[in-house]
């Protein structure tokens, strides 16, 4: 049974959300967007125009997975992705969108993350693909992103930044933190390999097997297996 937060306590936890990723750097500006389902037609959703470590719980934005909008203020357009991942999969209550600039990186130069360098790349995010560019705020977004939500726990959106989800927001949230961490642990690993003449040892066969095997024990069954 799903359980979902209360409208209080789904805008208290955004709140912290943002101020987090903002204190982290993956976002800027007024850029970004989270999201919190606390019913099963009903979500809350940051606001356009506000920076996402300075929000206040009343300029959030309350609104029905139909895209009807409850009450005056207004989300960015890009709720559309967090409104589609919510129909996909009905398991989940919390997206994430950020722009984390490593991995953001990877999303311009068409590296996905799919091959592990630490056990978190299996356990927590599993393999991280790419969506294809599409222009911000159209419907071709959540129409790129639709393949991945149901087998996968996020996706890097080319040349825009990453999209994380969970079944509550927080797992969203370190979901998030845990892909940016792998990017900055994989682009090291690429950079001291070059230097020093060594090979990047990856989690591969047997123990990306393993791993697989532990995260269905903890009950999560999306994340794909790694690939080479």
């Amino acid at each position: 049974m799903i359980k979902y937060l209360t409208e209080t306590n789904a805008r208290e936890a955004i709140i912290d959300v943002g101020r987090r990723i903002y204190d982290r750097g993956f976002v800027a500006a007024n850029d970004r967007n989270i999201s919190c389902r606390i019913s099963e037609d009903e979500i809350i959703v940051t606001p356009t125009g506000v920076s996402k470590g300075f929000m206040e719980p009343g300029e959030l934005v309350k609104m029905k997975l139909d895209g009807t909008i409850i009450g005056e203020n207004k989300p960015s357009s890009e709720v559309k992705m967090h409104l589609r991942v919510y129909k996909e999969n009905p398991d989940i209550t919390g997206v994430v969108h950020a722009h984390p600039a490593c991995a953001t990186s990877y999303s311009v130069l068409g590296l996905e993350l799919t091959h592990p360098v630490v056990a978190e790349g299996v356990l927590v995010t599993g393999n991280i693909h790419i969506a294809p560019y599409a222009k911000p705020g159209s419907v071709d977004v959540p129409n790129g992103i639709a393949p991945y939500v149901n087998q996968y726990n996020g996706v890097l959106l080319a040349n825009h930044g990453a999209l994380t989800w969970g079944t509550d927001l927080y797992q969203a949230l370190y979901r998030m933190e845990a892909l940016e961490h792998q990017a900055q642990i994989q682009t090291w690993s690429l950079l001291l390999a070059n230097a020093t003449g060594r090979s990047v040892q990856y989690i591969r066969g047997k123990d990306a097997e393993d791993l697989v095997d532990i995260r269905n024990s903890m009950g999560i069954h999306t994340g794909g297996v790694p690939e080479y």
